[in-house]
């Protein structure tokens, strides 16, 4: 039986037009350039100052920029999922707001939730939607307005994100190209090392909540650093093993671009280059769930057809993984 494979075959993005600089959150919080550009490699990052715009207003102009790309219409569409920790409501799944804001009626829609790990999560679900033949469109999309859940008073989380969306369509590959293979990992985070305190059942919103800061996301910077820099570079070089790919064989690593330290470790692991590597958290920050996908964006134009690319992730849940892909846009 031959098996199908996903491929994507567009890419799209949305970056609000505010930046804030390092220089800016000097005057917010008792930090400096250096310390953040050192520490991190961020310079500088994106932020949706419009209070009358969200999550879903973001993914809806990544995905209207995938289908102009494409050349199809949204009513041919089977099926959209949309990674995010910050959903415009906790229902309707934001997904559901983009399908109706770019007219896809004929796809159904949910949203994906695995933090950093989001849209790598998603692809992989998407992909076997295609694989199965459920599905011969998929809209992939990954998008987070981070600053509605920082504190700008606290130095070690504000400093760090950014907002910004990432879209890509999957569509059945005719050749060798698309995703091939996919692995993925989840380790409780009893801890909460990484979270939002309040907001859900849990926790509900009150008063309290809201006085106290419980709204925010909360966490542990070195017990994340340590988790993400062994997950992402463990599970990289776990991908190439499973597929018999050397250092020379890997035309590029997509990773998500939470800390430049993390990259660099993941890239020092798989015996790649910098050259090698996909990296623009110094113009974005963390955009969550929607970091991979700006690489591609990024990219596209450096991109031969056949390139190996391995896309690698850790967030909070923890959740990490990784996709070893094929390009198969000409």
């Amino acid at each position: 039986m031959e098996v199908k494979r996903a491929k994507i075959t567009a890419v799209g993005h949305y970056l609000p037009e505010d930046r804030m600089t390092n220089h800016d959150l000097e005057k917010l919080v008792d930090t400096n350039d250096e310390w953040i550009r050192t520490r991190t490699g961020i310079e500088e990052r994106r932020i949706l100052k419009d209070p009358d715009k969200a999550t879903a207003f973001m993914g809806t102009e990544a995905a209207k920029e995938v289908l102009e790309k494409r050349g199809i219409t949204a009513e041919e569409i089977d099926l959209i999922i949309l990674a995010t920790v910050t959903p415009d409501y906790l229902f309707p799944a934001t997904a559901c707001l983009v399908q109706k804001n770019i007219g896809a009626k004929n796809a159904f829609a949910f949203d994906l939730s695995a933090a950093c790990s989001g849209f790598l999560y998603a692809l992989s679900t998407g992909s076997m939607y295609i694989e199965s033949g459920r599905a011969k469109k998929v809209m992939v999309i990954g998008t987070d307005k981070m600053s509605s859940i920082l504190d700008y008073s606290d130095r070690s989380t504000c400093i760090l994100f950014g907002d910004g969306a990432g879209a890509v369509l999957l569509e059945e590959s005719e050749d060798e190209t698309g995703i091939i293979d996919q692995k993925h990992y989840v380790e409780g985070d009893t801890e909460c090392s990484l979270y939002q305190p309040a907001g859900g059942s849990q926790n509900p919103a009150t008063e309290e909540t809201v006085k106290n800061k419980l709204h925010y996301l909360q966490q542990d910077g070195r017990a994340v650093f340590k988790k993400a820099t062994i997950g992402m570079a463990d599970v990289s070089l776990e991908i190439m093993k499973r597929n018999n790919l050397e250092p020379e064989d890997v035309a590029w690593l997509v990773p998500h671009q939470a800390n430049l330290r993390i990259i660099d470790a993941t890239a020092r692991r798989m015996g790649l280059s910098t050259e090698k590597v996909m990296i623009n958290i110094n113009k974005y920050g963390n955009t969550t769930a929607a970091t991979i996908p700006l690489c591609l964006y990024d990219w596209q134009d450096r991109l031969n057809y056949g390139d190996n690319l391995v896309l690698a992730a850790f967030g909070g849940g923890f959740t990490w993984g990784a996709i070893y892909l094929k390009w198969g846009m000409k």
